[in-house]
């Protein structure tokens, strides 16, 4: 049963679902989201929802985060991307020692936080912390974030240090106020562009101990079901936002069809076409299918962090092998209206063709990639598995 705040924000991102779809180009343009809709995904409880409540958070679980997410990439898939970004904040600030957590929630739980999960950077020791130097890409909402984070290969006398696993380098993400991280305006992109995911630098910067941590190997300083694996929940929290893009290319198309499109040369409109309705039937019966895999396997996911944390770790294979099937099949969904649409959804205009480059540019993702289903496969057959892929 969700709780009461759960129900408000729900209610409050469908109320802002149609203006948000209808500012669509005009995040696009602006490479990031207006102010005043950031204000306004604030208000709504938006970047709160997974904070705890002993620090003014909303403390949902993952099946209404999921909701959100989908209801807000399905307006926009942009603005569903970023949301995403900045609503985990707190499963990465859990991460550092519990009474850095509690200071950096102490001014209010609005607190956003950017950077890049690949280690592109290098940390060195030094007295108190890590002298730091790197360039992230891919750092989603960097222009509003009020901390900035780059993952970083530990040195020592020039080399790397080892990791858990063999071959591998040890790696610690550096937290910075975003103020001492330089923004570079890297983001020209085939789509999802307003998300702003520029570049992220810093160059011999130096980082205290106790504003580092371990993103994938960290244990939270929070002990709440919410933030078990918090890797896991992005996971999840990525297919939604996928089924969110998917589902509004077939509003999309829909509306399309049902305003009395006819396509050159054909003999009946696009809403009478045979052909087209067997088309959009199997895409949302796809899309339907992609949400029901997504929620079962969250339901399953929140019920061991909530019963056995420790099962919920085990659950790793699936969740990520049902990323990357969902991501498929909600790319194959929007490839379908793409291709239904006829030459007019090529235009820069068309709302369809934004959902086609949201989608393919979201299907890049090292975390959607198809190797994720080797995983849940290697699990079957009693082998190891890991986030190699």
């Amino acid at each position: 049963m969700k709780n009461d705040h759960a129900v408000m924000l729900l209610q409050a991102v469908r109320d802002l679902a149609p203006g948000i779809s209808a500012r669509s180009t005009e995040i696009e343009a602006a490479r990031r989201i207006p102010a005043d809709l950031l204000d306004e995904l604030k208000a709504a409880g938006c970047f709160r929802m997974f904070l705890p409540r002993s620090h003014g958070g909303y403390e949902v679980d993952v099946r209404t985060g999921m909701e959100v997410l989908e209801t807000l990439a399905r307006a926009d898939g942009a603005t569903g991307w970023t949301v995403m970004i900045g609503s985990e904040s707190p499963h990465l600030f859990a991460l550092l020692p519990r009474e850095r957590f509690d200071a950096i929630y102490a001014g209010g739980p609005d607190v956003i936080i950017g950077g890049g999960f690949n280690a592109q950077g290098e940390a060195h020791a030094a007295a108190g912390g890590y002298r730091v130097t790197g360039r992230w890409s891919f750092a989603s909402g960097c222009e509003h974030a009020s901390f900035l984070f780059g993952n970083c290969v530990l040195m020592d006398g020039g080399r790397p240090l080892p990791g858990p696993t063999e071959g591998v380098p040890a790696t610690r993400a550096m937290l910075f106020p975003a103020s001492e991280v330089r923004i570079l305006d890297t983001w020209s992109v085939l789509g999802l562009r307003g998300t702003g995911s520029h570049d992220i630098a810093v160059e011999a910067a130096f980082c205290p101990a106790e504003r580092s941590f371990d993103i994938f190997q960290g244990t939270p300083a929070v002990a709440s079901p919410g933030f078990v694996a918090p890797v896991l929940h992005f996971v999840l929290h990525m297919g939604a936002v996928a089924v969110g893009i998917a589902q509004g290319a077939l509003d999309d198309t829909v509306a399309l069809a049902t305003s009395g499109k006819k396509r050159l040369y054909a003999r009946a409109s696009l809403a009478e076409s045979p052909v087209f309705q067997v088309h959009l039937g199997r895409a949302e019966t796809s899309v339907r299918a992609a949400r029901a895999l997504l929620r079962e396997t969250g339901d399953a996911f929140w019920a061991a962090c909530v019963n056995d944390p420790a099962a919920a770790l085990g659950l790793a294979p699936q969740i990520s092998a049902a990323l990357a099937w969902v991501t498929e099949t909600a790319a194959r969904a929007v490839d379908a209206c793409y291709q239904a649409g006829g030459g007019g959804v090529a235009r820069d205009a068309s709302p369809v063709q934004r959902r086609f480059r949201d989608m393919h540019t979201f299907s890049q993702h090292a975390a959607a990639a198809e190797g994720w289903l080797g995983q849940a496969g290697a699990a079957l057959l009693g082998q190891a598995t890991g986030f190699s892929i």
